[in-house]
């Protein structure tokens, strides 16, 4: 296994240095739109042009590699995604901006969809789990990096936003130069959305709240932090904190979705980060809801950023329990077309979620931002209290938790050791030569 890793080294790279990008570019945009003095439901828009370029991408982007395959894709791809930042250094203004999102959200998802079928052309049932995992931290190191990042310089200068396009740029090499041919692509059907209702209504309805939250969440809260006059370190800090923390928490919440009734999973899971949700106001301790804050990094700020790992603890794995629940209704061989069809609902909500969130920001206070993620958990909750009270358990041996990034794309889904190797009737396209 460790030799397929190694072997592997140029695709983990590469993508690891694409999230590195990611990280510093998403949280950079959201600061310099304070500094910028844009609106906050302005912001939100700008925001939300990477969810609608992620939607739009993840269905044009497997035409593409079956015309002229994976290598030309991914390098075609990331130097957009290099292009888009400069467009945004270039023209400060919210139309630019959008469409800068939007290019960087086409872009990057066709390379997710790229390191994904490269993956899993070299992946077999004994080595998924452990490739999946490798990938996993890669991607979330990777993040976690790139919001460090956000210290090296002010964002009011060319200096961040010149890196990230370094970044994007850099990530080619490694790809460009692996000896190892592309593999085959396979294109993915996913099931109707009408059909995953009936199968999981809850699966359903939750992977589109689910959506709405973790994009408002990962979009807004660096411009949360900005407004409420914490310095670009302790922004930093927080935005680690939240994707660490929902990462580290995987595991424990896939050991009890596992042994214990997941919709009771869902339900709680929801109802605990709406309360470390409302505690993250409560600990906010502001005079008139001004949220200015002092200067020096005080214990208000520590409990305020304790209350942000442990909502994050709770809500970022709810993605992979969705997946799990639907599976529970499903046979084995519509695993990953089940999963594709929760990824549209989860775009679907994605797009909406910033929008949503700047929207209560705007008409309550910058605590409108929690108010928000109190909101959409609570309806989670309970649309899951009533679906538990309507249908029974179902217990299906062949399904099982399995920690997932929400940037997974169908095509990665088949990484999931719990799906089998063969799909149903797959259409496999042979691709053109890349070279």
């Amino acid at each position: 296994m460790q030799k397929e890793i190694r072997k592997s080294w140029a695709l983990f790279t590469g993508i690891g240095i694409i999230m590195i990008a990611q990280g510093l570019q998403n949280n950079l945009m959201g600061i310099r739109s304070v500094i910028e003095n844009f609106s906050t439901l302005t912001t939100g828009i700008f925001m939300s042009g990477y969810f609608v370029g992620y939607f739009f991408g993840s269905h044009t982007t497997p035409i593409l590699i079956s015309k002229v395959g994976h290598i030309r894709v991914f390098a075609a791809f990331a130097s957009l995604a290099s292009l888009s930042i400069l467009i945004a250094v270039t023209f400060v203004d919210p139309i630019m901006w959008t469409i800068s999102r939007f290019i960087t959200g086409v872009s990057l998802v066709s390379c997710y969809i790229v390191s994904e079928s490269w993956l899993n052309d070299r992946a077999t049932n004994k080595n998924r789990g452990q490739l999946l995992s490798t990938y996993m931290v890669v991607l979330w190191v990777g993040l976690a990096i790139g919001m460090l990042l956000l210290n090296i310089d002010s964002p009011e200068n060319y200096g961040p936003f010149i890196l990230v396009s370094i970044l994007m740029s850099v990530s080619l090499v490694p790809i460009l130069l692996t000896k190892r041919p592309a593999p085959k692509f396979k294109k993915i059907s996913t099931l109707s959305l009408k059909e995953l209702y009936k199968i999981s209504p809850l699966g359903f309805v939750s992977s589109f709240f689910t959506g709405a939250m973790h994009a408002g969440f990962l979009s807004l809260l660096s411009v949360y932090a900005t407004a409420a006059n914490y310095s670009l370190f302790e922004t930093s800090i927080i935005l680690t904190v939240a994707v660490l923390s929902g990462a580290l928490a995987q595991g424990p919440i896939g050991y009890l979705s596992d042994n214990y009734d997941r919709r009771k999973i869902i339900i709680i899971s929801t109802l605990l980060s709406s309360i470390f949700a409302l505690f993250c106001i409560i600990s906010s301790n502001s005079p008139e809801q001004n949220l200015y804050w002092a200067s020096e990094f005080d214990a208000s700020k520590i409990v305020f950023i304790i209350f942000i790992g442990l909502y994050s603890c709770f809500s970022l794995p709810l993605f992979s329990q969705n997946l799990a629940h639907t599976n529970d209704y499903v046979p084995k061989e519509k695993f990953v077309a089940a999963g594709g069809g929760l990824q549209i609902v989860f775009g679907v909500g994605a797009i909406t979620g910033p929008i949503i969130g700047a929207i209560f920001m705007e008409s309550i206070n910058l605590n409108g931002f929690f108010i928000f993620l109190i909101i959409t958990n609570l309806l989670i909750a309970t649309f899951g209290i009533y679906r538990s009270r309507i249908r029974e358990t179902v217990d299906n041996p062949e399904s099982s938790y399995t920690p997932l990034p929400q940037t997974i794309t169908p095509v990665g889904l088949e990484l999931d050791p719990t799906t089998p190797e063969t799909l149903d009737n797959p259409t496999v396209v042979e691709e053109k030569p890349a070279n």
